[in-house]
């Protein structure tokens, strides 16, 4: 998923950068105010992976995990984290579970246990049995005080991209003139009105070929694949979308799925149980009236109703 110009005007402006294990972007109508925007892009990453980050072991995450490797335990957590889980949350809440915090043991027992690049380097991952998915009702929120049962590890890799795109649009929008595009590794949001037409995105298959562009104004996009984050175990390829009714990664049954939401927290949790669900995702979207583009690993398509309609075709 990326930002392409728009002709209709002239042209945003837009930076590149490296944060959080990703390519981030940033798109402005101004560009005088491009370098404070990754600025404060920046700033709020670097916050976030100290707070949420599960491959770092000085993370609030990982300390809280250290803790309750045998017990239960408690921290009490920074307003980053806070809000983190809260987002966390809702995303359970509007996903009926599907989207769940507490999946970072079956993460680690499918084979996802240190950096994407370190796992992906190895020949194999000997599968264990399927972690454990406690339940994201099981963590405790009091105040600012985070309490977890034994054996949980907090992960925030469906829901953490996303709010944080949220969040720097945000930011961007009270703090900087003019509108903005903000790209946390295919997680989109948008602040303030936009350039003439629309931000025009690109939907983005795994190869990087262009499947489709379309124009949003004051709306977010997110993709999940099952096609990128991908390693090798002694039961075949794994990725990282888990579904938590199993412990174990989803069926691939989609080999991606694109939303379209207010937010990008909305459209990230809604494509990321649209892959856990499989082949009842079209009827689950379409009940809750979610506009997606769905691609199978063969390359057919299923759009829901509201899915915009092409703002050009690449063929």
């Amino acid at each position: 998923m990326l930002a392409l110009e728009t002709p209709h005007t002239i042209a945003p402006v837009a930076a590149d950068f490296r944060a959080i294990g990703t390519s981030n972007q940033i798109l402005a109508t101004r560009p005088d105010v491009l370098g404070a925007a990754v600025a404060i892009a920046k700033d709020y990453l670097d916050a976030l992976d100290w707070a949420c980050s599960r491959f770092r072991p000085d993370s609030e995450v990982s300390r809280l995990a250290a803790a309750s490797a045998t017990e239960p335990a408690s921290l009490v957590g920074s307003p980053m984290l806070v809000d983190h889980l809260e987002a966390s949350r809702y995303a359970s809440r509007l996903s009926d579970g599907l989207v769940d915090p507490t999946v970072g043991s079956a993460l680690i027992s499918s084979g996802y246990d240190a950096d994407l690049a370190e796992v992906q380097a190895r020949d194999e991952f000997h599968q264990s049995v399927p972690g454990v998915v406690a339940g994201w009702q099981r963590v405790e929120l009091t105040g600012s005080r985070i309490t977890t049962p034994a054996g949980v590890l907090l992960d925030f890799g469906a829901t953490a991209k996303a709010h944080a795109a949220d969040m720097i649009a945000r930011l961007l929008a009270l703090q900087l003139p003019g509108s903005f595009l903000v790209n946390l590794g295919g997680d989109l949001a948008t602040a303030g009105e936009g350039p003439d037409g629309g931000w025009r995105v690109a939907v983005e298959a795994a190869d990087g070929s262009i499947r489709q562009v379309i124009s949003i104004a004051h709306q977010a996009v997110a993709t999940s694949s099952t096609q990128l984050r991908t390693w090798a175990t002694s039961s075949g390829n794994a990725h990282h979308i888990i579904d938590p009714r199993t412990g174990r990664p989803a069926a691939p049954i989609w080999g991606q799925v694109t939303c379209v939401a207010i937010t990008a927290l909305e459209a990230n949790t809604a494509a990321t149980a649209a892959v856990v669900l499989g082949e009842d995702a079209v009827a689950w979207l379409t009940g809750h009236g979610l506009a997606a583009r769905l691609e199978r690993p063969d390359g057919s398509v299923v759009c829901t109703a509201g899915w915009p309609q092409p703002a050009s075709e690449v063929h």
